[in-house]
């Protein structure tokens, strides 16, 4: 062994002394290490399952384990939620072998979100069985599965892993070729029940209503197992999704080694701007170090672009002493040979780097490693605990490195390291009942089997849509039944990612001889996104727009490299339609209700990526797109000495502030809210700032925002306060204001709002 090698101690001492590293680290926690808590194996685990354990060295359970499957073996559906790596495949996997066992004729139906997750754990249930020695068939079914195969696992198949997408559009439509299976199932397994959020959420809570549907017609009642990364409202969100009464399971008896966690923020390159150095270029001479002393590592980037760079640098950078091969890409389009090629390079030393796109952030299991390092902020403090569980698992001291970039969110959760370690991770919202989603689903639901009048969907009162949908032709009603009365079957035209039916297509014709469909897009978004010459990302590659077919639903696009993004404007108008909620004191209005909100895009801008220079523009020639959605809505009551257009500039500052914080209390990405300043709102005349779902018939966040919206008022004011520039830049108020006074005026209405000014004027 090379005597110059430094170890990972050696390492977190450099990184303390060293003058350049020193001082961009922002703020150094340490979380101590937890013993493991532990229960015996349940005396009626099968022999050959105790044995199997046994053979692995594992002569007990944790307790959150233990607790599991005494749940599921009294048929109670619960949740359990502990940390990344601490062996929640067995809360579900051990009463499933289990019930097998006891039963052959029992079935379990797993729902994973991607098919790289549900191959991962295909193949730990495998090693399980295969070392039990007992017959049981676990079979995946997805895209990927073959025709000879498929009719094997719709008969054989004791366990069926599936996603959401499949069994939407391929298993439930198909019902009567699943007999066996909806016959005899008694579990039903969600796996990173936090994924399930949003509008995807709530597609995937309406395909559970018609999966529960299914099985009562087949006279099974199966038991519900979910488990989740670390949210806020695990138990709340099982409930929704599920409509079952859920138990949580939160008594984690994993062990867990030390762990630093490291904010860095990369040094300022422009100070007026608030532009600092590249995070990508910090990440790669950070993990450079750590490499070159051959300390395992995780390197996470944003994109596939990232990936493919910050891996070619640092294979680069370690060559000589490693090799290349020691260092390696995984991401989620990697077949299942390679991953576990990876993995067991990760296990016997060969391999000491990985670079990944998020595809790791679930619970693939890559072996123990013992530094995470993030090229910025994954977007919710979920996300970043999911990735920061990719070290030292289990045992041994780890290192966490969050590497900041210039964008605001990354600035603000640097800067406020309290709220990231002190604040419960953000909570999980969807909305089943969105009327769009819900009526997609009833004609799904009434194609696999006829509705009757006084049925209920999930908890919902359905008659009036029934009866809406015989008007309309799409059901026949033959009495007090409804039929469904079309040849196609609705489910291939419905996407679980879309509110909208109306989505425009994305074509990539970059290769003539293979043009092919790469994505799809609401129309309210593709205004903004997919206009010509916008630039268009997908999966971290850069794509521009060549043509925008509005009428027939087709965006043509063609690969590109270039160094700046498009931005347009939107000119929107918004009306309330109906208050659903109102509170008020004495410096503001909040209400919450139902918008009509009216869009056109007008012109785009080309912004450089690092300096955020407005580089060109140019027109947008598209109609006007109009959204029925819910909001939430602050008015200022009382009179302000601030001219209209101070007004009006600090109205749009604390919007674009809020458009940093809304998603950060939410759990939601930035797209999904929108926020509109208005200096003279029409249902009021009052100047209003608007907070609305950005999807037709909305999906609870602006709601979530009426709730809290004291504290995120707070977070917003010390997003500005605290932010270094003297005027605004865009890691809070934007750069697009002209007055020098924006950021205090800003601050002054927020300083109002909260009550800490009596009134707002200069």
């Amino acid at each position: 062994m090379n005597v110059n090698k430094k170890n990972l101690q050696e390492v977190l001492d450099l990184f303390r002394q060293d003058e350049y590293i020193k001082d961009q680290i922002t703020y150094w926690h340490t979380i101590p290490e937890k013993e493991a808590k532990t229960v015996p194996f349940p005396e009626r685990l099968h022999p050959k399952l105790r044995a199997s354990f046994e053979k692995r060295g594992i002569h007990s359970l944790y307790t959150h384990q233990g607790t599991s499957f005494d749940l599921a073996m009294n048929k109670k559906s619960f949740t359990a939620v502990t940390p990344t790596a601490s062996g929640k495949t067995l809360c579900y996997n051990l009463p499933v072998l289990q019930s097998i066992l006891d039963n052959e004729m029992t079935r379990a139906l797993y729902i994973f979100p991607t098919k790289a997750l549900a191959q991962d754990q295909k193949s730990e249930l495998n090693e399980i069985i295969d070392e039990a020695g007992v017959s049981i068939n676990s079979y995946t079914y997805d895209g990927d599965t073959s025709a000879n195969i498929r009719q094997k696992v719709r008969k054989a198949g004791h366990i069926v892993i599936t996603n959401p997408d499949m069994l939407h559009s391929a298993i439930l439509p198909h019902h009567t070729k699943w007999v066996s299976l909806f016959e005899n199932l008694k579990y039903i397994v969600i796996d990173e029940l936090h994924t399930y959020r949003g509008v995807f959420g709530s597609h995937v809570a309406n395909v559970i209503r018609r999966l529960k549907r299914i099985c009562q017609y087949y006279g099974s009642q199966p038991t519900f197992i979910c488990t989740s990364a670390t949210i806020a409202n695990p138990k709340e969100l099982a409930e929704i999704l599920t409509e079952e009464e859920i138990t949580l399971v939160n008594n984690n008896g994993a062990p867990s080694g030390k762990k630093h966690f490291v904010f860095y923020n990369p040094p300022v390159v422009n100070k007026s701007l608030n532009i600092r150095r590249s995070a990508t270029l910090e990440v790669r001479k950070l993990a450079g170090e750590l490499l070159k002393n051959k300390i395992q590592t995780i390197v996470f980037a944003k994109s596939r672009v990232r990936v493919e760079i910050l891996l070619t640098y640092l294979q680069e950078l370690v060559k000589k002493e490693l090799g290349t091969k020691s260092i390696r890409g995984y991401r989620g389009g990697y077949l299942p040979t390679q991953r576990r090629e990876i993995e067991k390079g990760l296990r016997n030393g060969d391999i000491y780097g990985v670079v990944s796109t998020n595809a790791l952030e679930l619970g693939v299991d890559i072996g123990q490693l013992q530094v995470c390092v993030m090229t910025g902020y994954p977007g919710t403090i979920a996300s970043a605990w999911q990735q920061a569980g990719r070290a030292g698992r289990r045992h041994g001291e780890a290192l966490i490195i969050m590497v900041a970039s210039s964008t605001p969110l990354d600035q603000y959760i640097i800067e406020h390291p309290e709220y990231f370690f002190q604040q419960s991770p953000e909570e999980a919202r969807l909305n089943p009942d969105n009327l769009i989603i819900l009526i997609d689903h009833i004609k799904c639901a009434a194609y696999e089997l006829p509705f009757s009048k006084g049925d209920q969907f999930g908890h919902v009162e359905i008659v009036d849509i029934l009866d809406f949908l015989a008007e309309e032709g799409v059901l026949h009603q033959n009495k007090d039944r409804y039929f469904w009365m079309n040849d196609a079957f609705p489910a291939h035209n419905i996407s679980l990612r879309s509110c909208s039916q109306e989505n425009v297509v994305i074509i990539d014709q970059s290769d003539v001889s293979n043009v092919k469909v790469i994505g799809e897009m609401d129309r309210f978004s593709a205004m903004t996104l997919l206009h010509d010459e916008a630039i268009y990302l997908h999966q971290g590659d850069q794509y521009q727009v060549e043509l925008l077919d509005w009428y027939e639903k087709k965006a043509f696009v063609r690969g590109v490299d270039v160094d700046y993004y498009t931005d347009a404007n939107l000119a929107v108008q918004l009306s309330v339609l109906e208050m659903d909620k109102e509170s008020q004191n004495d410096r503001l209005k909040i209400g919450y209700g139902d918008v009509s909100v009216r869009a056109m895009a007008t012109i785009f801008k080309k912004i450089k990526f690092d300096s955020h220079e407005n580089i060109g523009s140019g027109p947008i020639h598209l109609p006007e797109e109009e959204i029925h959605t819910s909001s939430a809505w602050i008015s200022l009551l009382g009179k302000s000495n601030l001219s209209e257009n101070r007004l009006e500039e600090g109205l749009i500052g604390i919007a674009h502030a809020l458009h940093i914080i809304v998603p950060l209390n939410v759990m939601c990405d930035p797209k999904d809210v929108h926020i509109v300043p208005q200096v003279k709102a029409a249902h009021n005349e009052l100047p209003t700032i608007f907070i609305y779902d950005h999807y037709p018939g909305g999906i609870g966040l602006s709601s979530k925002v009426y709730e809290e919206y004291q504290m995120i008022l707070q977070e917003t004011k010390r997003l500005i306060t605290t932010c270094v520039c003297d005027k605004g830049c865009p890691s809070c108020i934007g750069m697009d204001l002209a007055s020098t006074s924006a950021k205090s005026d800003s601050t002054m209405i927020l300083n109002y709002l909260l009550g800490d000014l009596y009134e707002f004027s200069k």
